[in-house]
């Protein structure tokens, strides 16, 4: 496994709370005009991540949990003992 290259640049914040992104790494992480990026904070700490990336981590996530709904349903919906409601 490759050990990930750890780039450290500093930015100024402006008068609206603006930072621009160095351009070689908008270039390294292909970061174009116009593109939603997502802020984290976590105590004092920020991360920035393009938010098409999050949203196919989340989708990741959603597919697991749909897939063991779905499992979990199809054990309460064939459950025979039930049935005796649709007697009632």
């Amino acid at each position: 496994m490759a050990i990930e290259e750890i780039i450290f640049k500093t930015v100024k914040v402006s008068d609206k709370g603006q930072i621009a992104i160095p351009s070689d790494i908008r270039k390294a992480l292909k970061i174009k005009k116009g593109e939603e990026l997502l802020i984290v904070r976590k105590g004092d700490k920020l991360l920035v991540e393009k938010s098409s990336k999050v949203s196919k981590k989340f989708a990741s996530e959603f597919n697991f949990m749909l897939k063991n709904a779905q499992v979990t349903a199809k054990k309460l919906w064939n459950n025979k003992e039930d049935e005796i409601w649709n007697n009632l």
